[in-house]
């Protein structure tokens, strides 16, 4: 009898957090990753890990390697926070998964999380905050051989909500691509038994989650400046709405800068389908 394949997802959100996401309409993010994994498999099936909440147990690393696949969500959550445990926790599984040789795939947070466990290090970008589309990201000539970067455009941009980012590349990383914002926004990274590929942006956004998320986080946008004002603000969330219902309106393409790299399921989500037909269904 076939054995369904196994996934663990790990959603480090608070409590806090996720009803605050939620309740601006925008989709959990363990439930986003489901989404994206169920459109390259199906039948596959996985266990969610909310390692922020309390009295959450951390799974033990000799139970991870009945895991086909770890997958790491996006988190509002900071790396430098040491004095945060579920934070350690969650590098204590990274580091796990790395020996068992867990294979991993992770956007933002996960990208992180795969870099410090590995004994790299991230800080706070001194350009700022890489918010809504980031621009002009690059494959590096790494990238174009890579099986994560296959079939996506050498130029191309995609969804993205972030504050820190990668200083120091460990041992055994690649990078496969970058822009002038965040030079590391794709990666391989190889440790002791295992490998994490990961991305810096958001694959499993959409248009809609991402005008709900600059919703959720007005206050802070106008705050650091991206918009003048809340109407500014309000009026970029609804033509972004607009435009996910009717993704051919030539007009809100053109004023939002916003083409198939980033509207286009099968361009957007490009590397984790490639991680999936790598390391998982390859290895069938």
């Amino acid at each position: 009898m076939k054995k369904n394949k196994l996934f663990l997802i790990i959603d480090g959100y608070t409590k806090e957090s996720r009803d605050q996401l939620e309740n601006s309409g925008m989709t959990l993010a363990w439930k986003l990753y489901v989404q994206m994994l169920h459109t390259c498999i199906p039948d596959a099936e996985y266990n969610i890990w909310l390692p922020s909440d309390e009295g959450v147990e951390t799974p033990a690393k000799e139970d991870l390697s009945k895991y086909d696949g770890i997958l790491w969500t996006g988190c509002s959550l900071s790396v430098l926070d040491t004095s945060n445990s579920s934070i350690i926790n969650q590098i204590e599984l990274a580091k796990n998964a790395y020996e068992v040789g867990a294979p991993s795939f992770g956007s933002c947070w996960g990208l992180q999380i795969s870099v410090v466990a590995a004994g790299g290090k991230i800080g706070v970008n001194p350009k700022g905050r890489e918010m809504g589309i980031a621009r002009k990201i690059g494959v590096t000539p790494e990238g174009s051989k890579h099986p994560l970067m296959a079939s996506k455009p050498a130029v191309f941009e995609a969804f993205i909500s972030h504050d820190d980012y990668v200083t120091e590349l460990p041992d055994g990383a690649v990078l496969l691509a970058g822009n002038d914002f965040t030079s590391v926004q794709a990666l391989s990274v190889t440790h002791k038994k295992g490998t994490f590929w990961s991305v810096q942006y958001h694959p499993e956004y959409n248009l809609h989650e991402m005008a709900r998320l600059i919703a959720a986080r007005a206050e802070k946008l106008i705050r650091l400046g991206f918009y003048k004002n809340k109407l500014e603000l309000e009026k970029m969330v609804s033509d972004m709405e607009t435009l996910y219902e009717n993704p051919d309106s030539k007009d809100l393409r053109w004023q939002l800068a916003i083409d198939d790299d980033v509207l286009s399921p099968s361009i957007r989500q490009c590397e984790f389908r490639n991680w999936v037909n790598h390391w998982i269904l390859s290895a069938s």
